[in-house]
């Protein structure tokens, strides 16, 4: 069943930026217009959503979500990826983001 017309199962959910900014605006949680190239870790907002995983198939244009977070200077991610031993992750080397949504 979808929330708001969103199903899991529609792959624009991972090659449309404004379905997840849907979502987010209507749980009340703020972001910036648009989406940044990410130039560096140390430049990142405190709280943002990231692309990473960024592929095409066909010509789309696919990433995977995940929520990258600085608490106190810590930074860390969270990846909802079910393989994952922990979906709280450090290991920034391991993955290439390419743009970022800012959470306000």
């Amino acid at each position: 069943m979808g929330w708001m017309g969103i199903y899991a199962s529609d792959t624009s959910l991972w090659s449309d930026p404004q379905y997840v900014r849907k979502l987010l605006m209507e749980a009340g949680v703020e972001t910036t217009k648009g989406e940044t190239p990410v130039v560096s870790w140390s430049s990142l907002p405190n709280t943002a959503l990231l692309s990473i995983k960024y592929h095409q198939e066909k010509g789309k244009h696919f990433w995977h979500w995940i929520v990258f977070k600085r608490v106190g200077g810590d930074a860390f991610e969270l990846d909802s990826a079910s393989y994952l031993a922990l979906n709280k992750r450090t290991d920034f080397d391991a993955m290439e983001p390419k743009w970022f949504i800012e959470v306000v």
